[in-house]
């Protein structure tokens, strides 16, 4: 009977507790298409960067929305890949080859 009665208070205060979660910045925050067109060019201008190139050969094929950052893909003339990473606000973060 000891131990039968802790574990109900605790299933009891675990029932108990309040649900109002506070909206995460992830789900509130968008990026619209102005801010998308600089994140296109930012990423154009990195990959341009990193691989030799010149911007306008870089071709940018998707773009992808996760809940707490962006993904932008793209290809080289030479067709080698790569990946811009943004956070939720559209801030560049890193450029992953692939």
């Amino acid at each position: 009977m000891k131990c039968i009665f802790p574990a109900l208070m605790l299933l009891l205060a675990g029932c108990s507790a309040a649900h109002n979660m506070p909206a995460q910045k992830a789900q509130t925050a968008r990026v619209g298409p102005a801010h998308s067109l600089d994140m296109e060019q930012t990423c154009r201008q990195n990959a341009a960067h990193r691989y030799n190139t010149g911007v306008q050969q870089i071709a940018v094929t998707g773009f992808e929305q996760y809940q707490s950052s962006y993904e932008m893909r793209g290809v080289t003339p030479r067709r080698e890949a790569f990946v811009c990473a943004f956070d939720a606000e559209g801030e560049f973060l890193h450029l992953s080859m692939r």
